[in-house]
C-alpha cells in the first residue's frame, strides 16, 4: 500500500514537473502579428520572408526580454479580432494608438511617431493638404487605419471622395495608374515609396496639420504583464543605442 502511495505521488510530483515546464516553454517564445504589406515597417519579400523597421524591432524587443520571436502575418483589416482570439499574442505593426483601440486592445508606449502626409502625381495643381484643396479630387487611402478616418471625415466633409483599400500598396497603385488624385497615409511609408520605387511619378505634397499620431505595440487588454514588460524593453534599447542602430537602417532622421 505504502509503494502504491509512493507511486502516486511520483508520478504527480513529475506530472507537475511536465506542466511546469510547459508553461516555461509557453513563456519563452512570443507570437507577434504584423500585416507585411506597409514597408519599410513591414514587407514581404520575393522568397517569403517577413521583413522592416517594425520586424528589426520585434526581433530587438524579444532579445531584450530573452524570448523567441515567431513572426505571423494577418491582413489589417483581421488584426485585432485575430489578436483577441489568441492567434498571436502582440501586434507589431505600425498601429496608431487611439481612444477607440484602447476598447479592444491595450498599447504599450510608443516606439515611434509620425504624422500623416499626402502624395500626388507630379503634374498635379494640389499645393496644400488643406480639406478645402482636396474638394472634388479622389484620395485614397487604406481601410481601417486613421489615415482613412482623416480622409472620410475632415476630406470628405470638404467634398472630397474617399477611396479606401485593404492595403497600402493597392491605393499606391491606383495612384499610379491615375485612378486617384492623391494617396492619404503615414509620412515615412509615403517618402520610403518616393524614394525608392516611385520612378519620379509623384510628389508629397505635404504635412497633413494635427495629425501626428504614436505607434505603439497591442496586446490583449488582460495581458498588463506582457504590456509592462515590452514597455520596459521598449526603454532598454532606446537606452542602449539598439533602436538608433535599427532606425538608421531605414531612415535618416529621427522617428522616434
Amino acid at each position: 500500500m505504502q509503494i502504491s502511495k509512493w507511486i502516486m505521488s511520483a508520478a504527480g510530483a513529475a506530472m507537475l514537473v511536465m506542466a511546469a515546464g510547459s508553461l516555461s516553454q509557453a513563456q519563452e517564445k512570443i507570437k507577434i502579428g504584423t500585416e507585411g504589406a506597409y514597408p519599410p515597417f513591414n514587407t514581404i519579400t520575393a522568397d517569403g520572408k517577413v521583413e522592416g523597421f517594425d520586424i528589426d524591432i520585434a526581433n530587438a524587443l524579444c532579445a531584450q526580454m530573452k524570448v523567441e520571436c515567431e513572426i505571423v502575418t494577418q491582413d489589417w483589416d483581421g488584426i485585432i479580432p485575430a489578436l483577441q482570439a489568441k492567434k498571436f499574442d502582440a501586434i507589431i505593426a505600425s498601429m496608431s494608438i487611439t481612444e477607440e483601440r484602447k476598447k479592444q486592445v491595450a498599447f504599450t508606449n510608443k516606439y515611434y511617431t509620425t504624422p500623416l502626409a499626402l502624395v500626388a502625381p507630379k503634374d498635379s495643381d494640389l499645393t496644400s493638404t488643406e480639406p478645402a484643396a482636396l474638394a472634388g479630387k479622389t484620395v485614397g487611402a487604406q481601410a481601417s487605419t486613421t489615415q482613412a478616418d482623416y480622409a472620410q471625415n475632415e476630406y470628405g466633409k470638404a467634398g472630397a471622395e474617399a477611396k479606401l483599400y485593404p492595403t497600402q500598396e493597392e491605393a499606391i497603385t491606383d495612384l499610379t495608374n491615375g485612378r486617384l488624385d492623391a494617396v492619404l497615409s503615414d509620412k515615412f511609408v509615403l517618402m520610403d515609396w518616393l524614394k525608392k520605387a516611385s520612378d519620379g511619378c509623384c510628389k508629397l505634397v505635404g504635412d497633413v496639420k494635427g495629425t501626428e499620431t504614436q505607434a505603439g505595440i497591442a496586446v490583449r487588454l488582460e495581458d498588463t504583464a506582457l504590456r509592462d514588460k515590452l514597455n520596459a524593453a521598449i526603454d532598454a534599447i532606446v537606452a542602449d543605442g539598439t533602436y538608433k542602430k535599427i532606425q538608421a537602417k531605414y531612415f535618416d532622421f529621427d522617428i522616434y
